[in-house]
């Protein structure tokens, strides 16, 4: 009996599965036991080949090359990695190893990590799948007593190959099309156009909005407040001053009578469970943090805390073998602040139902939920404990009774116009206990006029008090947030007029998968057709000029999402996948015909007085996530230098955080409020305050931040955009 191999994707994740499974003996590359030879990836170690794979005319940049059509795509090791692709190889094609576990992560990426090492290693021989939903011993026991043939998830493989290779196709065949055609470094892709599309197009809105002037009226009757609505259309606000005038005029000194009192009681349903896009948003608007960073940290607290489970999934419900595990999920959480609302959740017996758990709509993830691993909330970093939090007291307020209240709604007739007002007494607070009252993070109801009314019955007259009219203007659009761009990028529908093509949207899964759309955000900021000010994202003039460059097709969410659509099919076995790849062959060339045919210009409108001192160019100035850069705009130069960072060093005077300007002794510490300070007396200052290694500390993560010009002009080289 020979050994079983297991791949797994990291080399954490390997450690862990190691434990579980009695193997004890390091190596080079891998962990032995008696049984098992446990091995890792470092994410993907074989990729598709670059263009100059396919022949020595793709090493130079032409339009006259383009599109490229490869026959069959070629699968390369990637260099970087290539030492643990050969140690993964050996073992694969070691004799005495009888069968594979593939232990990547379960989804559609982890499953073309370890595709391509086996198709690239050649290997032949009997492959089982490891699929589970947390990294906790007891999951990993459950998960190998019930390993599934990997024949189960060829789907789910051809799916994650085709997205890649139409990535390939359109990416860098639209790439090198506007890169040639407009001498700049354009890139565009199949999910990153349309997303930043979207972008351009708010901003377009928002600068053609022209505000217009409203009003609404309000007066007091019988201690409460009263609104004006307009019984023709039920509208609470008219565009014509005159009328509000009249109406005040005519309601001025009247009696008024209440002509209808309702009083209903309503259930307000406890929210669904986290999927990643939920959770990513909810992130954005509590604590900012960006949809990559918050994935980063559920990452952490699946694989090294094992205290959630698996992070890149779709769904927002649970199936049916995860309920006999919540009791013991709630116990774990039971800790601090959670242990009463734990206590009241088990005391009324969780709330159980249908509208949380539906096996129909788990495809390959149940929602984002807590394990029955025991939390040492001390061992999380403040980031850890943020996301953790919303984990937990979503988790908690799904198994929670509805929030329960009575609304009474008045109607009142004065002098001929209609006024209403809305009065709430809550029955039972039920899930909104463990948000303190708040269900929704920062989402204002405007309609909601609720306030303390007295016990007042139809009939009831009496004279109206300080009647007003209240002016207005309307606002523009909002521009998008990370948490509404993720909103947008899920339900594009959303965001169009067009009937047919909202309901063409809605039916498609939206624009990339919640796996994808982090890094695809990530992308526009990192080439710059993005920027950040505050919380807003505004789209740049490279990024505004990029999307009146770029073919109509490739602009459109409808297409994009249908593409989307078509993988999940893929995945489903319910299209093939040769089709959709071919039908991207297809839509390259079109593209490409289109760059090539358009009369438009680029301009760069950042251009420096600085030259480049790698090849003699006008470098630009650009904003970058930790501050300004210039960079060189030739694509083969791709020199690039940090010009300020914006440090996490505070003002001493208005307390906001300051930029670091300046080279060697001359570097320097800025504020926005005209605050100055040189760098060495910077250190001196702080040095008197705290103990020197903590400056120490700090300075070494400032050079870190501003040293990125190698690895993001590394990761931009190859210009592989999606």
């Amino acid at each position: 009996m020979g050994f079983t191999l297991i791949l797994a994707e990291k080399p954490s994740v390997a450690r862990d599965l190691a434990k579980v499974l009695n193997c004890g003996q390091n190596a080079n590359g891998y962990i032995m036991g008696k049984k098992y030879i446990v091995t890792w990836a470092l994410g993907h170690l074989v990729t598709l080949a670059d263009p100059e794979a396919y022949g020595n005319k793709y090493k130079t940049w032409n339009l006259e090359d383009l599109p490229m059509l490869p026959n069959k795509m070629e699968l390369v090791v990637i260099k970087q990695t290539a030492k643990q692709y050969g140690v993964v190889r050996g073992l694969l094609n070691r004799a005495d190893v009888d069968e594979l576990v593939i232990a990547t992560d379960s989804g559609r990426e982890g499953e073309l990590v370890a595709r391509w090492i086996i198709m690239k290693a050649g290997f032949k021989k009997p492959i089982k799948r490891l699929w589970i939903s947390s990294q906790t011993d007891k999951a990993i026991k459950e998960g190998f007593a019930k390993l599934r043939p990997s024949k189960e998830y060829d789907n789910l493989y051809y799916s994650a190959q085709s997205r890649a290779e139409a990535d390939w196709l359109i990416g860098l065949n639209v790439t090198r099309a506007l890169t040639c055609k407009y001498n700049a470094q354009l890139s565009a892709g199949r999910v990153q156009t349309p997303t930043l599309a979207m972008i351009v197009e708010r901003e377009e809105e928002i600068r053609k909005f022209r505000p217009k002037d409203y009003w609404t009226i309000s007066a007091q009757f019988n201690g409460f407040t009263v609104q004006w609505q307009d019984s023709r259309n039920n509208q609470t606000r008219t565009f014509n001053k005159e009328e509000a005038d009249g109406i005040v005029a005519k309601i001025t000194g009247q009696m008024g009578e209440v002509v209808e009192v309702k009083k209903e009681t309503k259930k307000e349903l406890p929210p669904l469970a986290y999927d990643l896009t939920e959770l990513q948003r909810d992130a954005n608007k509590k604590f900012s943090y960006s949809a990559k960073q918050t994935l980063n940290i559920m990452q952490r607290l699946y694989e090294s805390h094992k205290l959630v489970t698996y992070p890149r999934t779709d769904s927002r419900y649970i199936t049916d073998d995860i309920v006999p595990t919540l009791n013991e999920r709630l116990k774990s959480i039971a800790v601090g602040p959670y242990a009463k609302l734990v206590q009241g959740v088990m005391r009324n017996k969780p709330s159980v139902t249908k509208r949380f758990v539906d096996n129909s709509k788990v495809t390959d993830h149940h929602a984002i939920i807590p394990t029955e691993q025991f939390v040492d909330l001390f061992s999380l970093n403040s980031e850890e404990r943020n996301i953790y939090d919303l984990i937990v007291k979503r988790f908690i307020a799904v198994l929670s009774k509805p929030f329960e209240y009575e609304q009474t709604t008045v109607k009142l007739d004065i002098a001929g116009e209609s006024f209403y007002a809305k009065g709430k007494i809550v029955k039972s607070s039920g899930w909104k206990t463990v948000y303190d009252g708040f269900g929704k993070l920062d989402e204002d109801d405007e309609d909601d006029n609720d306030q303390s009314l007295p016990d007042i019955q139809k009939g009831h007259k009496a004279k109206v008090v300080g009647p007003k009219s209240i002016n207005g203007k309307t606002k523009p659009p909002a521009r998008y947030t990370e948490a509404t761009l993720l909103s947008a990028m899920e339900h594009p529908g959303k965001f169009v007029d067009n009937k047919a093509l909202k309901e063409a949207l809605e039916s498609t899964s939206g624009l990339g998968t919640p796996a994808t759309r982090a890094d695809i955000i990530e992308k526009l900021f990192n080439t710059f057709y993005i920027e950040r000010k505050g919380k807003e994202i505004y789209p740049t003039s490279k990024g505004t000029q990029l999307i009146s460059l770029v073919p109509t097709d490739l602009k459109s969410p409808e297409l994009t999402a249908k593409w989307e659509q078509q993988l999940t099919l893929i995945s489903k076995g319910k299209v093939n996948s040769n089709v959709f790849v071919n039908d991207m062959k297809k839509y390259a060339r079109k593209l490409v015909g289109a760059v090539i045919a358009s009369s438009e210009q680029f301009k760069h409108d950042n251009v420096t007085r600085e030259k480049c001192p790698e090849c003699g160019k006008y470098l630009l100035e650009v904003n970058g996530k930790k501050g300004k850069m210039h960079i060189c705009p030739d694509r083969e130069c791709g020199y690039r230098k940090s010009v300020t960072v914006i440090s996490n060093a505070r003002c001493p005077e208005c307390h906001k955080k300051m930029e670091i300007r300046g080279e060697g002794e001359n570097k320097s510490f800025y504020c926005s409020c005209g605050y100055r300070e040189k760098l060495d007396a910077f250190k001196k200052r702080k040095g008197q305050q705290v103990d020197k290694r903590e400056v120490a500390k700090f300075m070494r993560q400032q050079e870190k931040d501003e040293n990125i010009n190698s690895a993001l002009a590394d990761a931009l080289a190859k210009w592989k955009n999606n």
